[in-house]
């Protein structure tokens, strides 16, 4: 049974806000979802692996130490929509009243995850406006040494590519373990992916139909296995992909591929 951490997908929504008068604006709602509700399902739908899904900002938030416990205690970190920023900075960053007190650096979370990947950590890097390079750059994966470990390379620019009438995915890796019973000809509509590029040792199971752009490509990099699904797993890009018949078994695939049992 292998142990998934889950970075992602949450949400807080305020508002619909209404203006009553040229003074009064005001929100009426607050609204937490978790979008991660369906990938959470299908990884515990085989009754192989347990999962832990957190908000993006639990992950920024977290103390010196705590990340480091996490990479020691799961076998599978899954990053969705976070983008470099909650890697590279810290709150106590912006806390004036530290400034002058005493000297601020904290653990390089993206060191640690480099070095969690080598010694054995696998990693999951799923697709969204923030992942990857990102809805004008925001991602920032490619500009961190994240990209050491990512089995694609990000572009430089804004990498999204979306469309009301939606992409399919084509196998190019079909006899790959993690595609093992699932027929990518079935899959419906995908509203967007990031575009990324084939990287050198690594290797693309799947690619956007008629687009040529790696869909699925995983690799290794010293102990750890990596995965990368270049759209979203969740809503608004999978509103449709939730809901298909092989999205539980392709989630659990990919655990299995991951942690080893699936070869």
């Amino acid at each position: 049974m292998a142990k998934v951490y889950y970075i992602g997908d949450w949400a807080v929504q305020v508002g619909p806000v209404y203006a009553e008068t040229s003074f009064n604006h005001a929100p009426k709602g607050l609204d937490v979802i978790n979008y991660g509700k369906w990938l959470v399902e299908a990884v515990e739908s085989s009754g192989r692996h347990e999962i832990t899904s957190v908000p993006t900002w639990e992950f920024y938030n977290m103390p010196p130490g705590e990340y480091e416990k996490v990479l020691e205690e799961y076998d599978i970190i899954v990053f969705s929509d976070v983008e470099a920023k909650n890697f590279q900075l810290h709150p106590q960053f912006f806390n004036r009243h530290l400034f002058g007190t005493k000297v601020l650096t904290f653990p390089d979370r993206v060191r640690l995850t480099t070095e969690a990947v080598r010694n054995g950590t696998h990693m999951m890097f799923l697709g969204g406006w923030l992942s990857f390079n990102g809805e004008m750059g925001k991602g920032g994966w490619g500009r961190t040494l994240l990209r050491e470990v990512l089995p694609c390379e990000c572009m430089e620019l804004e990498d999204l590519r979306e469309s009301t009438e939606g992409f399919t995915a084509e196998a190019t890796a079909a006899d790959h373990p993690l595609l093992q019973g699932i027929d990518l000809t079935t899959m419906p509509p995908i509203l967007g992916f990031n575009r990324v590029k084939p990287r050198e040792g690594c290797e693309v199971l799947a690619e956007w139909s008629g687009e040529g752009d790696p869909a699925l490509c995983v690799g290794q990099f010293g102990k750890g296995r990596v995965m990368a699904y270049t759209s979203d797993p969740a809503p608004h890009w999978g509103c449709n992909f939730v809901f298909w018949e092989h999205y539980a078994r392709l989630w659990t695939n990919a655990c299995d591929w991951l942690s080893g049992e699936l070869d």
